[in-house]
């Protein structure tokens, strides 16, 4: 297929569309290499709009990693507004990449991060538009290989008719290692065509092609087994894992966009994985151990980056950012040496028992004094227990009372609801604690304009967490459990009106659950979702419950299975679950201890500072824990005289 430009037919339409500049490219630190001066080239998508999509850490870091390699292209598309969706169809666009604006179909292949399982009705959208078949088994050797990876890659299955292969876990050695494999075999001649193609990734076991794989169903609609059905190809499929992040300083060239953004930042990742052992967190479960940047390379990346691309702020990112053994002298060290240029710092997670003020006040140097987030989960110090989120109230008012007695006057909380074993009483108790979180703030600072948003999202089950056998909480049980909180909130006449209220309903919650524990008969689902004009399904805006669910209703009866099969019921020990294939490196036994540990309320501790719990990722994986502290301190990278 023709690797030329669309920009001539595409411009034409920009006048038409709602924020043209976010399909211009073009931006600060992009990368556009001559095609024939390559021959691996590499399309990489986040299936959501640019505002959203730019910012993510992993495809700005693949799209550096790859462009490095002498020979190995890559670019990156996003998903279109329907507004141009409609003219790109009117006018025989086809889905086009922002930095040199070449048609998606011409490249080797189309890489697509799913943070989320809502997106995956944008995948099916850009497929057609590039004019790729949706489902795999109707692509041909002119079509590029389609390529899942991302959190939501750990259980591939709702999409297997659609994806040629899954990568799980860390993707950076896995792109060159993919790409190596491409391209020995484009210089042999394509022997085999994209079948063999598949199955020398396959044979790996760290590419996971569905279609070397058969899902036997009990009559009951459990799975019975999930087989390979050729020889050569692994019974499990093992995730990546990177060591030594201080080997990996990606990105070295963050990308700047042209249009606004969800975060106006520039970002380094100060560690990945958390041992916390938080129950209902697949991110904390899947990216386990636990590895640390060093202190030094987090500073030269942050000055690097800076040069690189003009942010005032710089954003220190993991899932417990606070936990990073050299956190206070990160912040420190990063306020004394931009002080003069005002940059400002931030923890995007701050855990309760991870604040203090000191770390706050290093943030907030050379930066604006803005709300501070913390996380309880849970309204009760029962339901705490269950998640295995370790964090009393005693830790919570002492944490918000130093805050606010130090100038702050906004707190936010995050909960959820729908957890399991969880009571209306349970989450009336977010009320109470709301209330203790204001009289605190109240009495330390002396002052009335105190404020406390309390914000709600629904409990998902996800896969590899030990919350992979819970039942959800349906849409209606979990609409009257928030609306009783709410009446409680607007009812107390004394603090009521200082405490904001914010919650999803029910409904987006199925609908995440029904993709998040999915098996291969959902592809139907979704399918007929985005024939029905599914889209961005992640946006409050455009989502449709009833859409879904009318696709299901018509899609799963066939299988003797619907929504409330896959969401609200309970799972056995015995049955096998769609992604026991994909090894995560945890020990389902482990993970069903866990979960017998939550039934019964007993709290684990993080494995950084006990004894192993056997969870099994470190011997599995052949990967440890890497942790400071180093010793050392973040000096200015240039002497002072």
């Amino acid at each position: 297929m023709s690797a030329e430009s669309v920009f001539p037919q595409l411009e034409a339409l920009l006048p038409h569309v709602q924020k043209p500049i976010q399909y211009v490219g073009g931006e600060l630190n992009s990368t556009v290499k001559p095609w024939e001066s390559c021959d691996v080239r590499w399309s990489l998508m986040y299936p959501d709009a640019y505002e959203v999509g730019l910012p993510n850490q992993g495809v700005m870091i693949l799209y550096e990693v790859l462009n490095e390699q002498e020979g190995v292209l890559a670019e990156r598309t996003y998903s279109v507004w329907p507004d141009l969706e409609a003219l790109m169809r009117e006018h025989d666009v086809p889905q086009f990449t922002v930095d040199a604006h070449r048609p998606v179909r011409a490249f080797d292949v189309l890489g697509v991060s799913f943070s989320t399982e809502l997106g995956y009705t944008n995948l099916l959208t850009a497929l057609d538009l590039a004019g790729i078949p949706l489902e795999a088994k109707d692509r041909t050797d002119e079509d590029p290989l389609i390529l899942a990876g991302g959190h939501a890659a750990f259980n591939p299955e709702p999409i297997a008719d659609f994806l040629d292969c899954a990568v799980v876990g860390d993707g950076e050695q896995a792109v060159l290692e993919i790409t190596e494999i491409i391209r020995a075999w484009k210089n042999e001649g394509r022997p085999g065509g994209r079948d063999e193609l598949l199955f020398r990734l396959a044979k790996t076991g760290s590419v996971y092609v569905p279609k070397f794989y058969d899902v036997e169903y009990l009559a009951d609609g459990r799975i019975s087994r999930v087989v390979p059905n050729r020889s050569g190809v692994p019974w499990r499929v093992s995730k990546h894992t990177v060591m030594d992040l201080d080997e990996w300083p990606y990105p070295k060239q963050p990308l700047v966009p042209l249009a606004e953004t969800v975060h106006e930042r520039m970002s380094v990742e100060i560690f990945r994985g958390c041992t916390r052992g938080c129950r209902f967190c697949q991110a904390g479960m899947i990216t386990r151990p636990v590895r640390e940047r060093s202190i030094t390379g987090i500073g030269e990346m942050v000055d690097k980056g800076l040069k690189a691309t003009g942010f005032e702020e710089v954003g220190l990112l993991s899932l417990s950012s606070a936990d990073h053994t050299e956190i206070g002298d990160i912040a420190k060290g990063l306020a004394d040496r931009y002080e003069e240029d005002k940059i400002g710092l931030s923890l995007p997670s701050t855990r309760v028992d991870a604040f203090n003020i000191d770390l706050a006040n290093e943030l907030t140097r050379n930066g604006r004094r803005s709300g501070l987030t913390f996380a309880p989960e849970g309204g009760s110090e029962r339901i705490r227990k269950v998640i295995n989120k370790m964090v009393s109230e005693e830790d919570l008012i002492r944490t918000v009372s130093t805050a606010y007695g130090n100038g702050w006057r906004q707190v936010k909380l995050y909960f959820m609801c729908g957890l399991p074993t969880e009571t209306d009483e349970d989450v009336l108790q977010i009320g109470d604690m709301a209330v203790k979180v204001i009289a605190e703030g109240r009495k330390v600072s002396g002052q009335n304009d105190i404020r406390c948003t309390v914000s709600i999202g629904g409990f998902v089950p996800k896969p590899h967490t030990p919350f992979q056998w819970a039942p959800q909480l349906s849409a209606e049980e979990t609409d009257a459990r928030l609306e009783k909180l709410r009446d409680k909130i607007r009812g107390d006449k004394k603090y009521g009106r200082s405490i904001g209220f914010r919650y999803h309903d029910g409904k987006p919650g199925i609908v995440e659950g029904l993709l998040s524990r999915g098996d291969r008969r959902v592809g139907a689902v979704i399918r007929a979702v985005y024939e029905d004009g599914g889209r961005f399904d992640g946006w409050r805006e455009h989502f449709s419950y009833d859409r879904w669910m009318r696709a299901a209703e018509k899609a799963l009866p066939e299988f003797g299975v619907d929504v409330a099969w896959y969401t609200t019921r309970e799972r056995e020990y015995e049955e096998v679950l769609p992604w026991d294939h994909l090894d995560s490196g945890l020990d389902k036994d482990w993970l069903w201890e866990d979960w017998q540990d939550a039934l019964d309320e007993t709290e684990v501790e993080d494995c950084r500072w006990t004894p192993c719990f056997d969870c099994g990722v470190c011997p599995q994986m052949d990967t440890e824990i890497q942790i400071g502290p180093t010793g050392k301190k973040l000096l200015p990278l240039t002497v002072v005289k």
